[in-house]
């Protein structure tokens, strides 16, 4: 496909989505809208993300939002305490509404982030982490994928790292430096979605991380001067998947034929 027809495409995809006819008038993260307060929005956010993987996204949150309610467990989503205290109480914590499903492993995933991010600066919060990198998502990157990528299990992964800087933009309103870093987060909505559109082969819908990786290089080279970052398009994208890929639309009285 050329590129100036892809581009339409994408245009018209962006268009059902602003005039929402894809859906998605709740996205998981809305679980936490009004609840949260904006003091405490980075850490939830961020130690939330740490565990957002192979599980309902929207289950995962609203088990978070459960979970900061309760007083006796709004604890936990504190860097500085997660990753000083007992872990058998943070297991408690964790597992009383569901936020971690593994008794041992995500506990101590999550313990270890809280660590990673409590001894990224005096601050011992994830605005000190990220001001250690000066909003950096190059130096971002650098710290959490590559100097100290152990501290960081999961949430250093392409996949989660991406999407968690997408939504502390978006929900914590955090203002990037080199935003077009943040790549497309291939998950199997988007890489469906990707062969839909016809950027990729259907042999990347096997999910690997050499798929992942091929699946954000293509979107970047596609998306390259067109004003859109990768990560702009995911959101779309995500939901013209889960939505079966319904046809475009250009306005509300006209159908257009699907993208292949």
């Amino acid at each position: 496909m050329q590129k100036t027809a892809f581009l339409e495409n994408i245009n018209r995809l962006m268009q059902m989505y602003a005039e929402g006819r894809l859906g998605g008038e709740t996205m998981p993260e809305d679980a936490l809208t009004g609840i949260v307060s904006r003091d405490d929005c980075l850490g939830v956010l961020t130690l939330g993300m740490s565990l957002n993987y192979q599980r309902s996204a929207y289950a995962l949150w609203q088990a978070v939002a459960r979970t900061y309610q309760d007083e006796d467990t709004r604890w936990v989503f504190h860097p500085l305490t997660a990753a000083e205290c007992d872990l058998d109480a943070l297991r408690q914590g964790l597992h009383k509404h569901r936020v971690a499903l593994q008794p041992n492993r995500h506990p101590e995933i999550w313990q270890k982030v809280a660590a990673g991010i409590a001894h990224s600066s005096e601050k011992r919060d994830v605005s000190g982490l990220l001001e250690s990198a000066h909003f950096d998502i190059a130096e971002l990157k650098s710290m959490m994928q590559t100097k100290r990528k152990a501290e960081f299990p999961y949430l250093s992964g392409p996949k989660i790292f991406n999407y968690w800087l997408y939504v502390l933009e978006t929900y914590a309103g955090v203002k990037w430096k080199s935003r077009e870093l943040i790549t497309i987060a291939a998950d199997t909505h988007i890489l469906q979605g990707t062969v839909r559109l016809g950027l990729c082969s259907a042999n990347i819908l096997k999910g690997s991380a050499e798929d992942r990786r091929i699946t954000a290089d293509a979107w970047e080279k596609a998306l390259a001067g067109s004003g859109l970052a990768p990560i702009d398009v995911h959101t779309p994208l995500w939901l013209w998947s889960r939505a079966g890929f319904p046809r475009l639309v250009t306005d509300s009285s006209e159908m257009q034929e699907e993208f292949v």
